[in-house]
């Protein structure tokens, strides 16, 4: 059961300075599964956001994760739980799925690590955009979405995380992120709530 619910103040969005940051909703991570919501809801509520921007001309950005093709900028830590490496991708792993986009204008970042940030243009074109706040949503809670929140936080970037529309391996680990760590860093809010602030 997640606290969110608790004291929140009405969300206030600044249209021409907020941006949707969608993290690796593609097609390789969306098949897997996680909680507590699936991912067919978290992909739904990220599309309904997607759509609001758009609406509005406001930025949105999709992330997606993959290794380069001879794999070698992979990271290798010596970890007592390790990712395995050697596993074969199909060819459509890293593909956003096609219903949330990219559509006209969406701007599509490609990252080789957990964040979204290091090692790729995501800081610039926010920056470039004047955007001072980023909505982030997408899979997994506590390793894509809390990487890439860790990073924001340090570069001076409001934040609001969609509970809804984000999601992990476990209801455990997803809860803890939300409830710990991201509420530190920023607000935690539903989709309806950043629908709302829009209207």
């Amino acid at each position: 059961m997640t606290t969110i619910e608790t004291k929140r103040e009405k969300l206030q969005i600044n249209p021409v300075a907020t941006a949707l940051v969608a993290i690796d909703l593609q097609k390789g991570i969306v098949g897997m599964p996680v909680a507590p919501h699936d991912a067919d809801r978290v992909v739904a509520n990220a599309i309904k956001l997607a759509e609001a921007f758009r609406a509005r001309a406001m930025p949105v950005f999709l992330v997606h994760t993959t290794p380069s093709p001879d794999g070698k900028d992979a990271l290798r830590p010596v970890a007592d739980n390790a990712l395995q490496l050697s596993v074969k991708r199909p060819a459509d792993w890293a593909e956003i799925v096609p219903e949330l986009g990219p559509r006209e204008g969406d701007i599509v970042i490609t990252k080789r690590q957990w964040g979204a940030f290091y090692g790729t243009e995501l800081d610039l074109e926010l920056r470039r955009r004047g955007i001072q706040t980023i909505v982030l949503c997408g899979i997994s809670t506590n390793i894509g979405v809390e990487s890439t929140a860790r990073f924001a936080y340090e570069y001076g970037y409001q934040q609001i995380f969609v509970e809804d529309s984000t999601a992990a391996r476990s209801t455990e680990e997803h809860e803890h992120t939300m409830n710990t760590i991201f509420t530190r860093l920023g607000r935690v809010r539903k989709t309806q709530d950043v629908l709302n602030a829009l209207i």
